[in-house]
C-alpha cells in the first residue's frame, strides 16, 4: 500500500503522504512467508519454474538454484513468497 501511495505521489507532486512509520498498522495487512518446493528431474523442475514465470506467478530468478537431493538425478528448488493473511 505504501509503495502504491508513493507511486501515486510521484504523479501528484502537490500531495504529501505520511511515511510507513506514521501510518496506522491496520493499513498494512499481516503477511506470512510460505515456501514452495519443487522436486524432480532437472528438466521437470526447470520446466515448471519457467511455466510459473510465464503465468506471471514468480520470476525465474526468485527460485533457489537447483539443489541435489539424496536421490540420483533428482534436484529441488525453493521459492519463498509473502502471502496476505486476513
Amino acid at each position: 500500500m505504501f509503495a502504491y501511495l508513493t507511486k501515486f505521489a510521484q504523479f501528484h507532486k502537490d500531495v504529501s503522504f505520511p511515511s510507513s512509520q506514521q501510518l496506522p498498522q491496520q493499513l498494512f495487512p499481516q503477511r506470512e512467508p510460505i515456501k514452495h518446493l519443487l522436486i524432480g528431474s532437472p528438466k521437470a523442475v526447470n520446466s515448471t519454474i519457467h511455466y510459473l514465470h510465464m503465468l506471471g506467478y514468480a520470476n525465474v530468478g526468485d527460485w533457489s538454484p537447483l539443489l541435489p537431493t539424496e536421490n540420483p538425478g533428482e534436484v529441488m528448488s525453493i521459492l519463498t513468497r509473502q502471502i496476505l493473511m486476513q
